[in-house]
Formats: structure tokens, C-alpha cells, sequence
């Protein structure tokens, strides 16, 4: 079970990432107006991939990852291994920021008064989940690093 929920979390991130990126640039370009926007379109696609990480990434965290297990077991000895800890707290940190920052900007611009300011609350809330998302991933070369895509089998 483990392996295939790891697997379904490292393949569901690329949609995540195409959706994040995809809800920016439509706000960039403008395109928010109307309640069936494009950037709304996006930004759905965006926090439905999200929430799909969350839940298996909750799942790998608290029941199936056997490195978990290593890390709650000791977690104080956890957060002087730079790796252990960018799994324990700095990655399950910026991803639950960058998800909370995509939902409140999705509800903040439903409650805008107009195009701008529903413009304005996209471009913050999205952006900042990008950069988010982009920081959190643990990227080949990086310590914690992960390969980019990783076999169906």
C-alpha cells in the first residue's frame, strides 16, 4: 500500500503544479472576469489536485510511510537530520500553507466587490501557493531530494 499510495502522490504533484502555474498566469493575463472564468476554472483544478495531496500526503505521513515511523519515534533527534526534518516539518508546513492560501484566495475572490479586487486577491493568494508548492517539493539534487517521476511499478 505504501508504494502505491507514494506513487499516486508524486504523479498527482505535476497536476498540481500545471494547475497552480495555470491559475497564475490566467490571472496574470486577466482572465477573471465572469463566475466561469478561466483563472476560476484553473483555481478549481488547482484546489481539487491539492486536496488529493493532502489527503495521500496525510496518508503517507501518519499511517503507511515507514520513514515516518523512523522519524515520530525519535522526532527530537528528527530535526537534527536536515532531511528527516524537511520531511517532518518543512515540507508538511509549506504544502499546508500553500493549500490554505489556495482555498482562502478562491474565497476571498467569490466575495470581491469587483473584477480588481477579485484580480488582486487571485494574483497574492495562487502566486504565493506556487511559490510555495515549488519550495516544498523535494527536487532531485536537492538533500531531500526525490526522483521526478517515479515507475507505475
Amino acid at each position: 500500500m505504501y508504494e502505491a499510495v507514494l506513487v499516486a502522490h508524486s504523479w498527482i504533484r505535476w497536476f498540481a503544479l500545471v494547475s497552480a502555474f495555470g491559475a497564475t498566469l490566467a490571472v496574470i493575463r486577466n482572465q477573471v472576469q465572469g463566475d466561469r472564468s478561466i483563472a476560476d476554472r484553473w483555481g478549481l483544478m488547482l484546489i481539487m489536485s491539492l486536496d488529493l495531496q493532502l489527503l495521500l500526503g496525510l496518508l503517507l505521513y501518519l499511517v503507511v510511510s515507514p520513514n515516518m515511523q523512523v522519524i515520530r519515534a525519535d522526532f527530537g533527534g528528527a530535526m537534527k537530520d536536515p532531511v528527516a526534518r524537511f520531511w517532518a516539518v518543512e515540507h508538511v508546513t509549506m504544502m499546508f500553507v500553500a493549500i490554505a492560501l489556495a482555498h482562502v484566495g478562491r474565497v476571498l475572490a467569490r466575495k470581491a466587490a469587483d473584477v480588481t479586487a477579485k484580480r488582486t486577491r487571485l494574483l497574492i493568494c495562487f502566486g504565493l501557493a506556487l511559490l510555495l508548492l515549488l519550495a516544498g517539493i523535494p527536487w532531485p539534487g536537492l538533500r531531500a531530494g526525490r526522483p521526478l517521476l517515479r515507475p507505475f511499478f
